[in-house]
């Protein structure tokens, strides 16, 4: 059955299923009809998240084992509920130690059974998997590197925590030989940008792919998940990080086919105007285009723009520093792409070179010269990657990915005409167009997995944070660019969604949102107010006894502080700097994870404690009356947003907490454990809770067989209402830019038309009905800035 709303539960050591299984009545009296857990295998020991998968065949022990999972499937059951599970097909983790295929392929090299699992360029390595794992160079490290016995006798190569295998006959050996005649070479941490020579997950060594591809490799690490499916233990499935797949589409055809096409989502990241590929086995997406849409019709489009030339005023950014969102996203992915990802793109040339080199008519083109042509296309593909199979059809939109302008602007870098035709020979094997061999095939697949770690590290972990004039709109899924949304964009989108994908995921906050949905609606109100922000911002400055080390610092970091300010005293700086550290090092200015500046990060933390993560001094009272003064506008986004998320198409998930006002920054922040509510009267829980239960009563309203209709308002202020109707029997009608509407004198005689006479209901205000063909907006809001109506005569149905 598809699900008519799910909820996400953060699984961890100190959350295992028993405290889940705890949560459960509460969660029940919500109105979901699914937990949706995060994922449940074997992980490394301690992890907090779990996508460090160590052993596919087991439940992991620290939450509970399998005997849990079962106990808490029952407690969900009897309280009328299902389970969605996250899985993680891309990879796994690189601890040799707990990892039983990786530690049997370091032992025993390309003759391991587990060898084809992992994609290896054996022959970049030497024949060996370089493991960068040592603090220092070998020579400095070698006298921690000991040989020493496990419990049960066997010898083992230790260097600290970490163990490895020694391949066999080789213990007795004198620690030089010994390292030389492994399978592995154990190197320094930072040799894996240029040197690494397994595929990754991103930028993340400890994370190595898994080729899931194969139909052993897939049966193997998918044995445990689809039988607790086959059993009923589990009722569907959220599918982690399609694009990093070889072969996305064939690999969601099989576990559809496997799980006899129970729900399933994908955390699909789809870019501008791209669409999910209509041929995939799959209810939908995760819902980050939808978080994109909802955001974006809450933002002023305007003021956004003013926003944006006043940061530029305050912070003076240079190019690389924000001031022009297309500039920076195309520095930031040279950045990554010549760093980073140095050493896959070098996998890349020498898979060309490999082509070229067999093949007489492309014989003298040159390493250097598709290492240009790689690189230059990488940073020009417009969408996360292609997804086209080697000698497969070519879609028009596949095409699309490497369209004629990028093929000219890479060849432009040239000062050769004839050496630029290297663009025309990646372009064709990145298309599959190029022979049929398998470095050819090779090729296409590799390029693809490429651009998505690209686009991923280039857009969302470095261009996000270095383009902040307003941090609501840089989210997973978003285009700060060009942050607001127009009510027939958004009507546009979910009728799509209503047509094609009905039972799509929608979100507004995950475990991966850099920001919850709460905080960033609050910060959107700065787009309906951006001269009072930017001189608030001026007076902050003067105001605060430590400056800030760069103005976009501080632009970036008062944003936050106004975004949190709903946070008890105590916690600001305690959750502000820890996010604020994450954002300078990622966007890799100033210092970076892997070349820290400790000084200037020294001085985030000082100014942070001392200004926006301070709970007293003249700084914080002057945020503190900001805030009080914007705070009706920031409730009508709020439950705005909320009200939407829940009754547009698709499946709505509610993150842990996110019932109620929920205040929450980027992961560790956003990944405590769940704690249920004290109680007290919380309005947004309480829209929360009617809208879900209609949901639940209703299903042939908003399920997939239920349709969506835009409303219009008529009159002075119609385009502050958006308005829809679900089947023609229910209507969500909700406030946006509200700062905006109090400014130009309020509703006035602004109505919206109803579907028809009604009468209507308001099930956010027991009591109160609308007759006739129009609502006066003055009177639907009268008392909250949201209305969600239902036909009277409704009452009992369903």
């Amino acid at each position: 059955m598809t699900p008519t709303a799910t909820y996400r539960l953060q699984l961890q050591p100190d959350f295992p299923f028993a405290a889940a299984a705890d949560a459960v009545p509460y969660i029940a009296t919500l109105g979901v009809s699914h937990l949706h857990l995060s994922p449940v295998l074997e992980a490394v020991p301690g992890s907090g998240h779990g996508y460090d998968v160590v052993d596919h065949g087991r439940v992991r022990a620290e939450l509970g084992g399998e005997e849990g999972l079962r106990r808490l499937a029952a407690t969900a059951r009897a309280h009328g509920l299902g389970l969605i599970l996250d899985i993680v097909p891309n990879h796994m983790a690189t601890a040799p130690r707990h990892n039983r295929p990786l530690w049997e392929v370091l032992r025993e090299g390309r003759a391991s059974p587990y060898a084809h699992w992992f994609d290896i360029d054996w022959e970049a390595g030497g024949g060996k998997i370089l493991m960068p794992v040592l603090a220092g160079r070998i020579g400095e490290e070698s006298g921690s590197i000991e040989v020493a016995e496990r419990d049960d006798g066997t010898p083992v190569l230790r260097y600290g925590e970490q163990e490895f295998p020694l391949r066999e006959g080789t213990a007795g050996l004198p620690l030089r030989e010994l390292l030389a005649a492994q399978h592995y070479r154990l190197g320094w941490w930072r040799l894996a940008r240029t040197e690494l020579n397994y595929r990754r997950f991103f930028t993340i060594s400890d994370l190595i792919g898994v080729r899931v591809e194969l139909p052993d490799v897939f049966a193997a690490t998918h044995g445990t998940i689809l039988r607790l499916v086959r059993e009923g233990v589990v009722d569907g499935l959220r599918v982690d990080h399609p694009d990093g797949l070889a072969e996305p589409a064939a690999y969601l055809e099989r576990l559809a086919e496997a799980t006899e096409g129970r729900w399933t989502v994908v955390e699909k990241i789809l870019t501008g105007s791209e669409v999910l590929p209509a041929g995939w086995a799959v209810a939908g997406t995760t819902g980050y285009d939808a978080l994109h849409r909802v955001d974006g019709v809450f933002t002023d489009p305007m003021g956004s723009a003013d926003l944006l030339g006043r940061y530029r005023d305050f912070a003076g950014p240079p190019g690389d520093r924000g001031g022009y969102w297309t500039a920076t996203v195309r520095r930031a992915a040279y950045r990554v792409v010549t760093h980073d990802l140095a050493a896959e793109t070098e996998w890349l040339t020498r898979l060309a070179a490999r082509v070229c080199a067999v093949d007489p008519d492309l014989r003298d083109h040159a390493p250097w010269a598709l290492h240009t042509a790689v690189r230059e296309l990488l940073v020009r593909v417009p969408v996360y990657r292609p997804y086209v199979t080697a000698g497969g059809p070519l879609t028009e939109t596949a095409e699309a990915t490497l369209p004629p302008d990028a093929v000219r602007d890479a060849k432009a870098v040239f000062a050769v005409p004839q050496e630029a035709e290297a663009v025309d020979v990646v372009r064709g094997l990145a298309l599959g167009r190029l022979g049929d061999g398998p470095d050819h095939a090779a090729f296409c697949t590799r390029f693809a997995q490429t651009a998505s770690a690209l686009h991923a590290k280039s857009v969302e972990d470095t261009a996000f944070y270095r383009y902040v004039p307003l941090i609501s709109a840089t989210e997973v899924g978003g285009d700060p660019g060009r942050p607001a949304v127009s009510p027939q964009e958004f009507h546009s989108f979910c009728t799509r969604l209503a047509r094609d994908w009905p039972a799509t995921g929608t979100v507004l906050t995950t475990h991966d949102t850099k920001r919850s949905g709460d905080v960033r609606a609050r910060i959107a109100v700065l787009s309906e107010c951006p001269e009072r922000w930017s001189s608030l911002v001026a007076q902050l400055t003067r105001s605060t006894a430590v400056a800030a080390p760069d103005p976009q610092l501080a632009w970036q970091a008062w944003q936050s502080a106004y975004g949190c300010a709903g946070l008890p005293a105590g916690e600001m700086a305690g959750r502000l700097v820890p996010a604020l550290l994450k954002s300078v090092r990622e966007a890799g200015l100033f210092t970076s994870w892997t070349e820290p500046d400790p000084g200037y990060e020294r001085a985030v933390s000082d100014f942070v404690a001392a200004g926006p993560g301070s709970d007293a001094g003249e700084a914080r009272d002057v945020l503190t009356r900001f805030a009080d003064t914007l705070a009706p506008f920031v409730r009508a986004n709020v439950l705005g947003a909320a009200l939407v998320h829940l009754t547009m198409p698709g499946v709505p998930d509610l993150y842990q907490g996110t019932e109620r006002e929920y205040t929450a920054l980027v992961d560790p922040d956003n990944r405590r454990p769940f704690t249920r509510p004290d109680g007290g009267r919380d309005e947004k829980a309480e829209i929360t809770a009617a809208a879900l239960r209609l949901r639940r009563e209703r299903r042939d309203l908003f399920g997939e067989s239920g349709t969506y209709a835009p409303l219009a308002a008529r009159g002075p202020a119609a385009s502050h209402c958006l308005a829809f109707s679900r089947s023609g029997e229910a209507v969500t009608a909700v406030t946006r830019l509200s700062l905006r509407l109090a400014e130009e004198g309020g509703w006035r005689d602004t109505a919206l038309a109803l579907p028809d006479e009604g009468p209507w209901r308001d099930e956010l205000a027991p009591g109160r009905e609308f007759t006739g063909a129009t609502v006066a907006l003055a009177d639907l809001f009268a008392e909250r800035p949201v209305a969600l109506l239902t036909k009277a005569a409704l009452k009992g149905s369903g």
